[in-house]
């Protein structure tokens, strides 16, 4: 099995492409576990439940138009798509896409540095419907 390093990670909030403004992403896919223990059954069982995706992504700040921080602000408390892939390339088996659809931005934080240090902002996405796309 082949070993993936990031080196040319696709990142699309909102239909605006910022994978050139970011250094690192992690998306989460999880389905809750919901008890269904029964008397009798000797143990616990579970099913699953609902999807609990979420998606992190840390962007050098941007302040341009058509960039990070006009991109970012205005979504703070909507819904909205996060596409991510491995690699910028054409979508396949070997670089698969990602689609959070209805992900939720809680929070932003539009100016985060020291002296001497890259702006960053670290956004949390959260909830949605995560899709995985090969073709």
């Amino acid at each position: 099995m082949a070993q993936i390093v990031l080196t040319n990670a696709f990142i699309s909030v909102n239909s605006v492409v910022l994978s050139d403004r970011a250094n690192s992403v992690t998306v989460n896919y999880e389905i809750d576990s919901v008890e269904a223990t029964t008397f009798g059954s000797g143990g616990h069982n579970f099913v699953g439940g609902l999807q609990n995706n979420s998606c992190e992504v840390a962007f050098m700040q941007d302040f341009a138009a058509a960039n990070v921080e006009a991109t970012i602000y205005p979504l703070v408390g909507t819904t909205f798509v996060v596409v991510v892939k491995p690699n910028g390339a054409t979508t396949s088996a070997t670089n698969p896409s990602y689609t959070l659809t209805g992900t939720f931005l809680a929070a932003h934080t539009p100016v985060a540095a020291s002296v001497g240090e890259m702006a960053m902002t670290t956004l949390s996405f959260t909830g949605g419907t995560l899709v995985k796309a090969v073709v």
